[in-house]
């Protein structure tokens, strides 16, 4: 392997500091991990929150988070980690959105940073310190990133959109943004 050329020592301190939170904000979904709510915490506020059935939902947004993360700071299946978190990402960022951009209100801002970032990854690739690299880009073709994350955004737009019809039914029809 050669020396990690700046790029690469960028990408891998990019990679690290997006998974480790998501990776730790999944298992608080999934496990009740870091004083986290546990699947079936997590399943009833999914419900809450318009996404149904609440524990497939809590399943999908852990996974997303833990699961896409894990390959993000492994490097691995890259442009699958990256669409699984942007699209987990957006799914949170739609709960979020009725308390606008910002973070300190409660707002989608975290969700955006977090979702774009491994949008990104998915398309640069995670440099040459990554298990891609050392497998040959065998789960990272140039193809793989355009067709993971057009998947991953059919299914948030299903997902989301699903939510803001049942939370305009919840609220009599109102065609106020949930």
């Amino acid at each position: 392997m050669t020396c990690p050329t700046r790029r690469d020592t960028g990408l891998l301190l990019l990679r690290i500091g997006v998974s480790g939170p998501l990776i730790a904000h999944g298992t608080q979904k999934l496990f009740g991990w870091f004083a986290g709510a546990g699947l079936q915490g997590s399943a009833e506020f999914m419900e809450q929150q318009g996404y149904r059935p609440g524990k497939l939902s809590a399943i999908a947004a852990g996974l997303a988070e833990a699961g896409g993360g894990a390959l993000l700071g492994l490097g691995l299946a890259t442009p699958v980690g990256g669409a699984a978190v942007a699209a987990g990402m957006t799914g949170a960022a739609a709960v979020h959105t009725p308390h606008g951009f910002w973070g300190y209100a409660g707002g989608y801002e975290l969700n955006t940073v977090y979702g774009v970032a491994a949008a990104a990854l998915a398309l640069t690739g995670p440099g040459r310190v990554s298990l891609d690299h050392v497998t040959g880009h065998r789960l990272d073709r140039g193809w793989m990133a355009p067709a993971a994350l057009g998947a991953g955004a059919v299914l948030a737009a299903l997902a989301v959109g699903a939510r803001q019809v049942r939370t305009r039914r919840t609220r009599g029809g109102s065609d106020t943004e949930s």
